[in-house]
């Protein structure tokens, strides 16, 4: 018996040796890139830098952060989708990719690449100077409506701007003419900030993570935010459904994406591993002592997400007459 049972294993010895053989190595084998479209040190760097090393906890190999800045954001989200589709380069798309076609910037769009899970969501808020006379966002928006076209000003980034969209949206939200509040470009949420104190704008529509030091140093309330639902930093700011019944929510995301084509292992294994990151305490403790926003969605969520914020932005753009035809 025992003379047979080693024949028997001597003889499947060939067949066992080839099956690894024919095998492909699980992905990743070696280190992935994560590019960055945006500078080191901002708010996408720091997010994308947190989900690189929870994910080399996750799957056992480096995931090198890269910022490829340049051009509005268009270098490196170029760099993204032009990428050789083998899993091994990836990374973080902003909510710039649904807009920066609609500027005429690039032809590139959301369909440009592959959607593995959206990661963060910075709705923006609705500041006013902590002298100001409304005490709530209904008391502002009656405000808008009864003002003359241009007579109030508005800031928190340049012209085009994801702020100064998040303005048009609302504005059109209340049945009111995209551009009715006067657009005052700014270099960033912080010198519009630092006006709104000074008294130069009547409110801001930056998001209030950003807003977070002049709140903070009470000069300036936050009135509501455009998101479907409180911040978990913020709990005490109402949503605008809450204050105003107004369905509208848009806010500055950030996802994790590759080019088109990819491997199916590499998108499986992503999705399951970024789910996994953001349900993660280290995750959550990261996000919420900065003030991000916590959003996620899985790659098919992410592919509805871009195609919603797509359009919604477009529409936003167009109204406000920043769309080139």
């Amino acid at each position: 018996m025992i003379i047979t049972s080693r024949r028997l294993i001597l003889g499947a010895t060939p067949a066992l040796i080839a099956a690894p053989a024919l095998a492909q190595p699980r992905w990743p084998v070696r280190p992935v890139q994560l590019l960055c479209p945006w500078a080191a040190g901002g708010g996408t760097d720091a997010v994308v830098r947190i989900i690189a090393n929870l994910l080399e906890k996750e799957l056992g190999q480096p995931f090198n952060v890269i910022n490829r800045t340049g051009g509005s954001g268009v270098v490196g989200h170029a760099a993204i989708a032009q990428a050789a589709p083998d899993g091994y380069t990836l990374g973080m798309i902003t909510a710039e990719i649904c807009m920066l076609h609609w500027q005429g910037l690039t032809e590139l769009t959301f369909r440009n690449y592959t959607p593995l899970a959206l990661m963060n969501n910075d709705p923006p808020g609705i500041q006013v100077n902590v002298n100001a006379p409304y005490r709530d966002v209904g008391q502002l928006a009656e405000a808008i409506r009864t003002s003359r076209p241009g007579q109030l000003k508005s800031s928190g980034t340049g012209q085009g701007g994801i702020w100064h969209l998040a303005l048009a949206g609302w504005l059109m939200a209340m049945r009111l003419p995209a551009n009715h509040v006067r657009w005052v470009p700014s270099n960033g949420a912080a010198p519009a900030m630092q006006d709104l104190a000074a008294g130069g704008l009547d409110f801001t529509t930056n998001s209030v993570v950003e807003a977070r030091a002049m709140l903070d140093a009470n000069r300036a309330r936050a009135l509501a935010v455009m998101s479907n639902e409180r911040l978990g930093a913020f709990p005490n700011i109402p949503t605008l459904k809450e204050a105003m019944n107004i369905d509208y929510a848009t806010g500055a995301w950030r996802g994790i994406a590759g080019p088109l084509n990819i491997p199916a292992e590499a998108r499986t294994t992503m999705n399951a591993a970024l789910g996994r990151v953001f349900r993660s305490a280290e995750y959550s403790e990261f996000m919420n002592n900065r003030g991000f926003g916590m959003s996620y969605a899985d790659a098919d969520g992410f592919a509805r997400h871009l195609a919603a914020a797509d359009a919604s932005l477009g529409d936003a753009m167009k109204a406000a007459g920043l769309a080139r035809s």
